[in-house]
């Protein structure tokens, strides 16, 4: 009924194996981590942790259904990031979308209905997408099987033809581009993060949103990596309009929550970016911002309705002058805005993943490059100023009349547990991101080995060389 196989050959460790009854349909509840899955686990468990304890502060209507509605949801998270079968990685992420839309509808803020309504319709595009591309591996491989290892191996003796890996790759990369707010496909991101209950804009932005991304690393590239050449360009485009155009979008709002919910599609077009890049080191970068971005666009969640608890307000224009009243929250406010722009300390974890991503994204357009590193300054521009602000800019009469009229208190002990649950694994895993890349590197290596032969293969065909006559030019001389 259950095999515990630590340290298994097939590159996963902690396996577990249970029956569902539909092995005939190569379905198999098949649960384990690798060096890609495992820091995203681990960031999951974190911020899952982070925000069920917010979430007992909140003092919300129907707490106990509430409650309960945060850790299906938090199951469903964890379920994605450990399921070795392809179908239960996509039943999970559905599973935790139910109490996502629930939450949203029900104990939301403004605009709670039409934002619900617009998520539901962008992420069940992307869904139908992905299912799509998902079940196109399942019959094109062979294998009879939707078990990643099954699958990869089929792959590895059979490579998917190259017309339908374009399909494929199209199918998933747009699929999960929509799940994970790839431009121009991110106006659902924004608008549901802003009306969604805090600790579930903690989950969905901080966790859920990485499942594109992680299934475009885990499952796409090496399955169908030709595919993936194919649609090369055209990804790392997109992903330099989300970080800039995006970029210039989220300087302009006055909503602390709306700058929040931009600035965490941005940082999503980095990942695509090093998703481009087509390298284990691009790819590593990703994993790396993934954890901390999952991290830190949490902690900004987190802390903007701490403020908001303060000033009855998100409108960054009726606050200012904090800092007397509030300084050790200015303090933790200014340390998840300099961990989101990279700087050292707290932000140590986002400048190594976002320098992998830059240094193998170099190699492949140096042009994107360049105005990629833009980026860096736009998240300086509208974190530090969302900091001048709130707490050391004059106050708005608003905030004055604010003041006179009740005692503004510093933030609590309750309140700091969960922000320092946050604050503290970006600090330890940025001093020690090794406990990260060490484990990932050579799982990454060998998908990145085969990624590496469809390339010269589809080189190959595009030169219109013999395989033969390439193999006999590469032989060395006797």
């Amino acid at each position: 009924w259950c095999v515990f196989q630590p340290s298994a050959s097939t590159g996963y460790d902690f396996i577990v194996d249970l029956p569902t009854g539909l092995e005939n349909l190569g379905i198999t509840l098949y649960l384990g981590l690798n060096g890609i899955s495992m820091p995203l686990f681990f960031m999951a468990g974190i911020v899952g942790l982070a925000a069920g304890i917010y979430a007992m502060q909140s003092g919300a209507e129907r707490l106990q259904q509430y409650l309960c509605l945060v850790l299906f949801m938090q199951a469903g998270l964890m379920g994605v990031f450990a399921s070795v079968d392809i179908f239960f990685f996509y039943f999970f992420h559905e599973l935790a979308l139910i109490p996502t839309f629930i939450c949203i509808g029900v104990w939301g803020g403004r605009d709670r209905h039409s934002a619900a309504m617009e998520m539901t319709i962008y992420l069940t595009l992307g869904a139908m997408l992905s299912l799509l591309g998902l079940l196109a591996i399942y019959f094109q491989s062979g294998a009879n099987s939707f078990d990643m290892i099954s699958l990869r191996n089929a792959v590895a003796n059979a490579p998917i033809d190259g017309e339908w890996q374009h399909i494929i790759f199209g199918l998933l990369l747009f699929g999960f581009g929509i799940l994970v707010s790839l431009f121009p496909f991110h106006s659902w991101a924004p608008r549901g993060y802003s009306a969604a209950p805090t600790s579930i804009a903690m989950l969905h932005s901080g966790v859920l949103k990485k499942f594109g991304l992680y299934g475009l690393i885990q499952v796409a590239l090496p399955l169908v990596p030709e595919g993936a050449y194919q649609w090369q360009n055209l990804l790392a485009w997109l992903g330099l309009a989300g970080v800039i155009v995006i970029g210039l979008i989220t300087i302009s709002q006055r909503d602390l929550k709306d700058m929040v919910g931009f600035s965490s599609v941005m940082h999503m077009g980095y990942c695509f970016l090093g998703i481009a890049a087509m390298s284990v080191l691009g790819s590593s970068g990703v994993i790396i911002t993934m954890v901390a971005h999952g991290l830190t666009v949490a902690l900004l969640f987190l802390l903007g309705h701490v403020v908001y608890r303060r000033t009855d307000t998100y409108d960054m224009e009726d606050m200012g002058g904090l800092v007397k009243q509030t300084p050790i929250l200015a303090l933790l406010f200014s340390a998840a805005v300099f961990a989101s722009i990279g700087l050292p300390g707290p932000g140590l974890l986002n400048f190594f993943g976002e320098f992998a991503i830059f240094a193998a994204l170099w190699n492949f357009s140096k042009l994107i490059t360049a105005v990629a590193v833009l980026g860096v300054i736009i998240s300086a521009i509208y974190g530090l100023r969302a900091i001048a602000r709130i707490f050391f800019g004059p106050p708005s009469e608003a905030m004055e009349s604010h003041l006179r009229e009740s005692t503004v208190k510093d933030i609590t002990s309750a309140e700091k547990i969960p922000v320092l649950l946050l604050l503290i694994t970006l600090v330890v895993i940025g001093l020690w991101p090794r406990m990260m890349t060490d484990p990932m590197k050579p799982v990454l290596e060998e998908s990145f080995a085969s990624i590496e032969s469809a390339k010269h293969e589809l080189v190959l065909e595009t030169e219109d060389i013999p395989l033969e006559v390439a193999e006999n030019k590469s032989a060395p001389a006797e």
